[in-house]
């Protein structure tokens, strides 16, 4: 966890990308309507085959979306840092959910309820055209996710995964250097955490990032995405 101090319900959401454009009547019903749950780590945000009634956001920690088999067998989708907002389309699409959303450490959720946020999209022109944006990059995301899982690596994946937790768009307010685990990187990318930890001495020796005391620094961006073992 990083050593700054918590930030507010209110300060997240004054900080939100898709809050910037919002009238102040506008803002004001978002902060009286959403509020602020904790889940620990291990436990669920949402649950497959539940209806979705908030739209979500991370106010703190990180959380995974994944699916298990029937087998047990797990993918995951991708991580969700602080910032970042999930779970429009559902909400949109008035369905149950299809994936689950697990904490990967303890994390604060902020959720907006879906009445709010169908209000906003039918009140607020750039609202409406952040969801198109945020639709889109979310198509992009995945689709880059399912060539990294078939074709890539362990060492490209490590990469490509450190990597797509940069994004202007989807999760603006990720500092330098990424608080997380050995473990939370292998289980975003799909490797286990000595998998993850040799292909982070690699990276590092390769001088495209360095690993500091609690997290991993970035230095090389744009290496990272390049990145390909």
């Amino acid at each position: 966890m990083s050593e700054r101090d918590p930030i507010s319900l209110q300060a997240a959401l004054r900080s939100a990308i898709w809050a910037k454009d919002l009238t102040p009547e506008q803002m004001a019903r978002v902060e009286a309507d959403t509020f602020e749950t904790f889940v620990p780590k291990g436990g669920y945000v949402c649950r497959k085959g539940e209806m979705v009634e908030n739209w979500l956001g991370i106010i703190d920690g990180l959380v995974k979306m994944n699916n298990f088999s029937s087998t047990g067998k797990s993918v995951t989708f991708t991580g969700v840092p602080p910032g970042g907002w999930f779970g429009e389309g559902t909400v949109l699409k008035n369905e149950v959910l299809k994936y689950d959303a697990m904490a990967l450490r303890d994390s604060r959720i902020a959720r907006m309820p879906a009445a709010t946020f169908m209000w906003l999209l039918d009140n607020s022109l750039p609202f409406s055209r952040f969801l198109l944006m945020q639709l889109n990059e979310r198509l992009g995301q995945f689709i880059g996710t399912v060539e990294n899982d078939r074709l890539l690596n362990p060492d490209t994946r490590v990469a490509r995964c450190l990597a797509s937790l940069y994004h202007a768009h989807l999760y603006p307010s990720l500092e330098k250097i990424v608080h997380i685990s050995q473990e939370e990187l292998g289980l975003l990318s799909g490797a286990s955490r000595q998998r993850a930890n040799q292909a982070l001495q690699l990276l590092e020796k390769q001088g495209l990032l360095s690993l500091d005391y609690g997290g991993i620094r970035i230095l090389d961006l744009e290496g990272l995405r390049r990145y390909e073992a």
